[in-house]
């Protein structure tokens, strides 16, 4: 069944109109009519078995009727899981919005770092692009909750603010991953594609991050992004 995400208030026995985009996508994409049957979610883990109604003018907005509301099509991770990411380029940070959306992660870091290659210009742009990523992440792979990711953040400002038991990932200088113990509420972070600076790690050891390495192996930054959630996902929350 086809999931549209509307961030408004919705109860039992409301009717609303989906914006444009989720509009069109009913419409023109999924090709669906008054009288089918939807599932809509709010972003705040809230999920509504719904009736596509009457669609009110030519620009395509759509009238949804609620039925009920109903059990999220996938719940979230019991894991409080911050991903902290050194900014990539392009697509590359694309994919790790998007997977981290897919594998339950409670919060996103952007990470701007010594060696980062990425220079933001517009960053209120990026949030809505990246918010979009996410969105549409949810609607595939059914968390009725949203990911949040917040504005890039400098290095130095992220280590003071960090909560939760907090681990630094590194290629270099680092405990085995068997090392980190049971916690129900973790921040990681990844670096960029150049590796942290030596004066990196050592802010970070200051700041009481453990350093923890994956082994032997190179991996590349967004593999490691991705590798580091899919291992703490499976080890303290619901992948298993």
């Amino acid at each position: 069944m086809s999931r549209f995400y509307a961030p408004i208030f919705i109860n039992e026995k409301s009717s609303f109109a989906l914006d444009r985009a989720q509009s069109r996508h009913l419409r023109n994409v999924l090709r669906l009519k008054p009288g089918d049957e939807i599932r809509v979610f709010d972003g705040k883990g809230n999920e509504f078995l719904c009736l596509v109604g009457e669609f009110e003018n030519a620009k395509s907005l759509s009238i949804i009727r609620v039925i009920k509301q109903i059990e999220a099509s996938s719940v979230e991770s019991p894991l409080d899981f911050s991903l902290a990411v050194a900014l990539l380029k392009g697509a590359k940070f694309d994919l790790v919005i998007q997977k981290a959306t897919e594998l339950g992660v409670s919060n996103l870091i952007p990470i701007l770092s010594h060696r980062s290659e990425v220079k933001l210009k517009n960053p209120e742009n990026k949030l809505e692009r990246w918010r979009k990523i996410i969105i549409e992440s949810s609607k595939q792979c059914g968390r009725a909750k949203l990911m949040e990711i917040c504005e890039p953040t400098e290095f130095n400002d992220f280590m003071e603010s960090a909560e939760g038991e907090t681990f630094l990932f590194s290629e270099k200088d680092g405990d085995s991953f068997a090392s980190i113990k049971s916690s129900k509420r973790i921040t990681a972070v990844v670096g960029p594609e150049g590796g942290w600076d030596d004066s990196e790690i050592e802010i970070a050891r200051k700041n009481n991050f453990q350093i923890i390495t994956l082994g032997g192996r190179i991996l590349r930054a967004e593999t490691a992004a991705i590798s580091v959630t899919s291992i703490l996902q499976h080890t303290f929350g619901d992948l298993n």
